[in-house]
C-alpha cells in the first residue's frame, strides 16, 4: 500500500515530465504496473479471478 502523502503528490503535475510515475488507480503500488489495465499486478491477479476484468480468463491446457 502506498502511503497517503505519496498518493496526494503524484495528483500534482510533476517539475519534468520523466518523474511521473505510473500507480495502481485501486492501491497506489508504483511496481508490477501493467499499463493496458493501469493497475498493479497483484489487484490485477485478484480481480481477474473473481471475473471483474473483462476478456480474462485462466488458461489451463
Amino acid at each position: 500500500m502506498a502511503t497517503t502523502a505519496k498518493m496526494a503528490k503524484e495528483l500534482k503535475p510533476p517539475k519534468y515530465r520523466i518523474r511521473l510515475r505510473n500507480r495502481c488507480k485501486l492501491c497506489g503500488r508504483p511496481r508490477g504496473f501493467l499499463r493496458k489495465f493501469s493497475m498493479c499486478r497483484l489487484c490485477f491477479r485478484r480481480l481477474a479471478l473473481e471475473g471483474d476484468v473483462t476478456g480474462v480468463i485462466k488458461s489451463s491446457w
